[in-house]
């Protein structure tokens, strides 16, 4: 079965509009579980305009699911590795002005450099993931990282899912089927969505998990969080 890790960076941002403590991060976090989510995610960049540095370390103490830390490894995001030891760090490669990840790592121009962080982050006993696209160049460099897992990037994916959906998913079959063979476990993520969701499962039969928060959140306006995570984990029962 795959694992459904809600990212709650965006009940973090609902929060910073106003100032306080309205929507609880950390509560927010418990109810997932409650509701049935697999896990939590965040993304705390430098600059807090969601998740701040303190609700990295009040999560820690709540979280009982699996804890999923991702960011640029700069000092400040791997002292939060060496600090807490989340179940899974996963590494992205996004500068702290970028609004978004958009792009997966060039795994063979930054070998050397992932090879160091991943032997690090396996010395603290926490599992391994880097956000990669398909190139298939990038999956073989990620291989000979160490990592544990790759996390596919979806971006490309929601968007030609629209108008083709068979060809969308096509280099992710690809990515999916090479990484495997190369002993990688598959995550994925970015602008999943219950349209999209349960066609890229059903394609990709052994994914491990997807991180999705943007369009969860989004439902979850209008149709309740604890009604929303059930809807997407039901679209992963292909």
């Amino acid at each position: 079965m795959t694992k459904l890790s809600v990212n709650i960076n965006k009940i973090a941002t609902l929060r910073n509009a106003r100032g306080g403590h309205t929507p609880n991060v950390v509560e927010a976090a418990v109810a997932c579980e409650r509701f049935g989510a697999d896990g939590i995610t965040i993304h705390p960049r430098p600059d807090e305009r969601h998740i701040a540095t303190k609700d990295v370390y009040d999560l820690a103490e709540v979280v009982t699911t699996e804890f999923n830390i991702e960011g640029y490894p700069d000092e400040r995001y791997l002292n939060f590795i060496r600090e807490i030891r989340p179940a899974q760090a996963t590494l992205v490669p996004d500068p702290p002005n970028v609004l978004t990840s958009n792009e997966g790592w060039d795994t063979k121009k930054h070998l050397s450099f992932l090879q160091e962080l991943i032997q690090e982050i396996h010395s603290l006993g926490v599992r391994s993931s880097i956000f990669v696209d398909t190139n298939l160049e990038n999956i073989e460099y990620a291989a000979k990282t160490g990592v544990h897992r790759i996390e596919l990037y979806t971006g490309p994916y929601a968007e030609d899912f629209i108008q083709d959906k068979e060809k969308a998913i096509i280099p992710y079959v690809s990515a999916a089927n090479l990484a495997k063979e190369l002993g990688l476990e598959i995550n994925a993520g970015h602008d999943l969505d219950r349209k999209n969701l349960r066609f890229f499962k059903k394609n990709i039969p052994f994914l491990e998990e997807v991180s999705i928060g943007h369009a969860l959140i989004s439902d979850a306006l209008y149709l309740g969080l604890e009604n929303t995570i059930q809807l997407y984990k039901r679209e992963l029962e292909v």
